[in-house]
């Protein structure tokens, strides 16, 4: 519900800042005295459009923050708070839980906190999504089978379209695949470093000469006479077996073996080394074709490898495609039965109860001032709509009129007591509604029905409404009053919540607008304690 709101510089309105409670509210005042701003306000926080010209005379910009706390299955509460700054210059800013936001995504968030009933209101149960779901909870639709069967359609479909559409267009990429894969099987790549292996080997090719040379001369400088071989081999018998000097004589040992050991091996690696033209000339055509690959499949010789796998194996897909396609087709043809069979089910589910929504939605209707409203729930023909999709809440309000959808009702008034009808046959959700105009052109007994309903709605609900009629106002369980003054020239908008005998004193100016004040004072205690009561004892209706 609704528990905070607080308003800056929104029309006549320089500060308000309001706490909310569950139940039904009220909102008076006199004519112009800013409650259309208290609705306003409300429906900016929940994404409604902004018009720069409600930012008070003399401001830049207006600014509308709610709280609203929602408790969850668990009992566990949660708290929304949802902002909007409307600019005079510029584009409004959205906020939801104080992160920046689209108005889109403020308008969702709202959608499930507040229904705004009212001319020119954001109407929640307007949207045809909005009246077929109604119908469902109502009627109690199960979806489940329908969502499955939808589901297992549309994954076959994607399987279909996975295969590569109509026949030029796969026999296109069969061509394609097979270049790609025969290119790079064909290549029969050795092993991911293929291509540095190769180099190595290109390196020591390309200078083949001038590394014998280097081998040979590394060798002579061994193993000539007088070398480095011979040098150690005369300084290990110079030191011959002195007791002293047995360590020195053993790493001298140690290093003559391991020089012999270089030396035959800088020998072998010379005598190997010749020139191989027609071997550089392989390596090269190969690292090039090895390097094209990488150039078209990828980063990498692994990466061409991987590519060349998966070209395979779409081709053998592309390649079995009338047998899959056989499966596939198969199997949507009997989704598509099971489809119908579960949009048929829905559909007459749909049907059935729709009459008996209508009929519920007019016997409320009957006590708020329209005794000769005709409610039509339309749902959509079993050909070509099985599963009935397109509901639409239909009024007539008047004998001999025209049913038309909620979303062409001309008047204000008859669409607010609708929804308050509509409102009162699906109790679930959401759980704050707001009512504009809903008592507009009745009085009398009509006057106290709505008001035995508004009561009756906020036993469940947080219900606000806007009223002129004191009867409405007598009935609610809290009690805003709205105000004007002007001062120094400038027009200040005020909202205090009123209890006892302030209330009293409200509702005492909506019945004789200040004449005859002790009576009226008088009348507005035993309407309040009357209606109350009266209220309080009636029962909302079962479906």
């Amino acid at each position: 519900m609704l528990v905070e709101l607080a308003i800056e510089n929104l029309g006549v309105i320089e500060r308000v800042n309001l706490t909310f409670g569950a139940g039904f509210t009220v909102l008076t005042g006199e004519t112009g005295a800013g409650k259309t701003m208290l609705v306003e306000a409300i429906n900016l926080v929940v994404g409604a459009r902004a018009d720069a010209s409600v930012v008070r005379a003399g401001c830049d910009e207006a600014r509308v923050e709610a709280r609203f706390v929602t408790a969850g299955p668990d009992g566990e509460e949660t708290e929304t708070i949802l902002a909007r700054v409307v600019a005079r210059e510029g584009r409004s800013r959205a906020y939801v839980d104080g992160r920046m936001a689209t108005v889109a995504q403020l308008a969702e968030a709202g959608a499930d906190l507040v229904d705004i009933h009212g001319q020119h209101a954001h109407q929640r149960l307007l949207g045809a999504a909005v009246q077929r779901a109604a119908l469902d909870r109502f009627a109690g639709v199960d979806l489940s089978g329908l969502r499955a069967a939808r589901e297992e359609v549309t994954q076959i479909d994607a399987s279909l379209a996975a295969l590569g559409g109509d026949e030029k267009t796969r026999a296109r990429e069969i061509d394609l695949l097979e270049f790609q894969a025969g290119e790079i099987l064909g290549a029969v790549i050795v092993s991911g470093t293929e291509e540095e292996d190769l180099g190595r080997e290109e390196d020591l090719l390309a200078d083949a000469t001038k590394h014998r040379d280097a081998l040979w001369a590394a060798a002579g400088a061994l193993g000539d006479d007088d070398g480095a071989v011979d040098s150690v081999g005369a300084a290990v018998r110079a030191l011959g077996n002195l007791e002293g000097l047995a360590g020195i004589r053993d790493r001298l040992s140690a290093l003559s073996a391991e020089a012999s050991d270089v030396l035959a091996e800088l020998r072998s690696a010379a005598e190997r080394s010749e020139e191989n033209p027609e071997r550089l000339a392989q390596v090269r055509v190969r690292r090039q074709m090895l390097r094209d690959l990488m150039r078209k499949y990828g980063d990498s010789l692994l990466d061409v490898i991987r590519f060349g796998e998966e070209a395979s194996t779409r081709l053998a897909e592309l390649t079995g495609y009338a047998e899959r396609v056989a499966e596939l087709n198969s199997a949507r043809d009997q989704a598509l039965r099971r489809l119908l069979a579960e949009q048929r089910k829905v559909g007459d589910a749909r049907r059935k109860a729709a009459p008996a929504l209508g009929k519920a939605v007019e016997t409320h209707l009957r006590t708020l001032a329209l005794p000769h409203a005709e409610v039509i729930v339309s749902v959509g023909g079993p050909d070509p709509d099985p599963a009935g999709e397109a509901v639409t809440f239909l009024l007539c309000a008047n004998p001999g009129s025209e049913p038309l959808p909620l979303t062409k009702v001309a008047s204000g008034g008859e669409l607010a007591r609708t929804m308050l009808a509509i409102r009162l046959v699906l109790t679930d959700e959401p759980g704050t509604m707001v009512f504009d105009e809903v008592d507009a052109g009745i009085g009398g007994s009509a006057a106290v029905a709505v008001a035995a309903a508004l009561r009756t709605l906020g036993g469940g609900h947080q219900v606000f409404a806007v009223t002129h009629l004191s009867q409405v106002a007598a009935s609610a369980h809290h009690h805003v009053a709205v105000a004007k003054e002007v001062v120094r020239g400038k027009t200040f908008g005020s909202a205090t919540v009123l209890d006892g005998d302030d209330r009293v004193s409200e509702v005492a100016r909506m019945l004789s607008g200040g004449v005859a004040d002790n009576s009226a004072t008088a009348h507005a205690r035993d309407l309040i304690a009357s209606l109350s009561a009266e209220t309080t004892k009636r029962r909302r209706p079962a479906k």
